[in-house]
């Protein structure tokens, strides 16, 4: 299949971004990686084998973004505001760097854009829909992760507020919930076996403030065997892959 590295300068944070693209035609999918991982986990860890079949076929397009996650949230040697001033520039360089790039090579003005993740990528793939819906239409969030401040600990900070999913879409309301509404689903999948304990509860709460606030959305509980595991957001994958592409 079509794979290319691409190595960006990041005004937005000021160094080097590595990002790996596969597909040679296709809706585009943006792909965060797990927590402090890198921009060649989903390729080591077999999720492009698993969406192999539709990237061949030219009916998916994947962008394998890196993450600063070490430098930002997961960054215990810094202070809240330097952690919450990373996560704004990553913020800016997905945005407004990384997004033009996907959007003119699949021909997109505005929208059009999924996002995916496991564990700390299903977080940043479910911050980014509710937050910028206009752009991204659609999130596949695997083992997801959404209270922030159960990873980094509690915070008066607005930047933490605004980045942590079950505190702000608790609140979204007027112009902002119906742009939500209007242009967002979000897939929220969780295994029920071992280490999923804590992502599972996070799971039933952000699906119950999307349920309330009438935001689309699906929750999907796999069994009881179900880990936390890249083995089993491969077969997540590909089973969002083939409801959505086929």
């Amino acid at each position: 299949m079509h794979r290319r590295y691409e190595c960006l300068h990041s005004p937005a944070l000021g160094r080097t971004m590595e990002l790996l693209i596969f597909g040679h035609y296709g809706p585009p999918l943006l792909a965060f990686p797990s927590a402090g991982g890198r921009f060649y986990d989903w390729e080591n860890q077999g999720m492009i084998d698993a969406a192999g079949p539709w990237l061949e076929a030219g009916k998916l397009r994947l962008y394998c973004v890196d993450s600063v996650d070490q430098e930002a949230w997961l960054n215990v040697d810094a202070d809240m505001a330097t952690r919450a001033r990373r996560h704004r520039e990553y913020e800016a360089h997905i945005l407004h760097e990384v997004l033009p790039l996907v959007r003119g090579e699949c021909a997109l003005e505005q929208g059009g854009v999924a996002v995916a993740g496991c564990s700390l990528g299903g977080y940043h793939a479910a911050n980014f829909a509710l937050k910028h819906a206009p752009e991204i239409n659609y999130a596949l969030c695997m083992s997801g992760r959404y209270d922030l401040e159960a990873l980094i600990g509690p915070s008066p900070s607005l930047d933490v507020y605004y980045n942590n999913p079950v505190a702000y879409a608790a609140h979204l309301h007027g112009d902002a919930l119906a742009a939500v509404r209007a242009n967002t689903h979000l897939a929220l999948v969780c295994g029920q076996g071992a280490w999923e304990e804590k992502c599972l509860a996070e799971t039933h709460r952000l699906a119950n403030i999307l349920a309330e606030k009438g935001i689309s959305h699906e929750r999907d509980l796999w069994g009881h065997d179900v880990e936390h595991h890249w083995y089993w957001w491969k077969r997540q994958l590909a089973h969002y892959l083939s409801k959505a592409l086929d």
